[in-house]
């Protein structure tokens, strides 16, 4: 049976937003312990990274902008993008080097949780388990931009998807997280990981990044984000690397 100590849980927040974290603090269950990333350091912060900082620390950015209709794609890398997935990365390496459970929850600050979300989240593991339904990345919530697969009631096989706001990972996946190098060719989260379940649209990202997770995601969705008209976004409100 899957229970509360089966589950080790992030929630990716910076320390000058501590607005969001007392705002998603107040629906977090009280019995599930959280780490916050903002508690490590201000390490995070796209308003306060440089690319002479990123290289002196060994990380490398993609070659992200190309020719492109689609509009995340025809642009540079905002700083806030690089600092979200350095949040994440840094979640992923604490959970593998101090952590025991197979279970790692990684939650977003603007992330929406229902009163009964830790039921539904062990209901849910639960559940997969009984039915052998094997997988490393599990979506609680989502932006669907391809379709998706049915997988069993409350489940499907995501398509290429957006949004890092609420997922967890297995502890076989925190391996192939980190055994992709994202820190030596850092791309948005929200790119990096459809590129490790799916073929990749971009070429490039297929490439670099190839396919070896199996994925699923609470469909409906358990976890939710809130409008960036309320939330305002931490990733956006960044300046533009310098190509």
């Amino acid at each position: 049976m899957i229970t509360l100590s089966d589950l080790r849980c992030y929630v990716i927040n910076l320390p000058r937003r501590q607005d969001r974290r007392a705002w998603i603090q107040r629906s977090l269950p009280p019995e599930l312990p959280v780490t916050f990333a903002s508690d490590w350091a201000d390490l995070f912060d796209g308003r306060k990274l440089t690319q002479t900082g990123l290289e002196a620390s060994g990380y490398k950015l993609f070659p992200w902008q190309i020719e492109s209709d689609n509009e995340w794609w025809n642009r540079p890398l905002k700083y806030g993008e690089v600092g979200c997935s350095l949040a994440h990365l840094a979640c992923w390496r604490d959970a593998l080097l101090h952590g025991t459970e197979p279970y790692t929850v990684v939650l977003e600050d603007d992330a929406v949780l229902p009163d009964n979300f830790l039921a539904g989240l062990l209901d849910g593991l639960e559940d997969l388990a009984r039915n052998e339904l094997h997988f490393d990345l599990l979506y609680l919530g989502r932006f669907p931009l391809e379709p998706s697969h049915d997988a069993r009631p409350g489940f499907v096989v995501p398509g290429y998807s957006h949004c890092t706001f609420g997922y967890l990972v297995t502890r076989n996946a925190l391996d192939l997280l980190l055994a992709a190098e994202l820190e030596h060719a850092i791309v948005p989260v929200d790119e990096f990981l459809p590129a490790l379940y799916i073929d990749h649209p971009r070429a490039d990202l297929r490439a670099r990044f190839p396919k070896q997770l199996a994925a699923l995601a609470f469909e409906p969705p358990l976890v939710r984000q809130r409008p960036k008209d309320e939330a305002g976004s931490d990733t956006e409100d960044t300046d533009f690397v310098d190509p």
